[in-house]
């Protein structure tokens, strides 16, 4: 009679794919963070209890509090606005432009803005915030 037990051997796990693994989910989150914000002008946007979204690719034009305008994210100054938008229209003549005012600015602010879309008969959109 063999009284001697049997020898186990322990449970290994292997973890050389695991540092793989975490690099690629690393660089995943990387990538999309990046995505997830396409506008970095910071603006406190007026709300709204429903909102649309547009299916074509729109130009963006921002207005921060102090009145200085973006298309895009490229700083332009209001007398400029009317030429560059001739040229996006030149591109796409559905152009969609959406609106991004920050809530402190008065209503003759985005009216001015406005008037400019009306002359070149663009379609413009106001960006708002859901409301909570």
């Amino acid at each position: 009679m063999n009284i001697r037990g049997r020898k186990r051997e322990g449970a290994e796990l292997s973890v050389e794919s695991l540092n793989d693994i975490m690099f690629f989910l690393l660089l995943f989150f990387l990538i999309v963070s990046t995505l997830a914000n396409p506008n970095v002008i910071k603006l406190m946007l007026p709300s709204s209890k429903q909102s649309e979204q547009t299916s074509k690719k729109p130009i963006s034009i921002s207005v921060t509090n102090d009145k200085r305008y973006y298309i895009e994210k490229q700083e332009v100054p209001y007398e400029k606005i009317t030429p560059l938008l001739k040229t996006y229209l030149a591109k796409s003549p559905d152009l969609t432009v959406v609106l991004r005012l920050d809530q402190n600015l008065k209503v003759q602010d985005m009216v001015d803005v406005l008037q400019i879309g009306v002359d070149l008969k663009v379609k413009m959109v106001l960006a708002t915030e859901r409301a909570r």
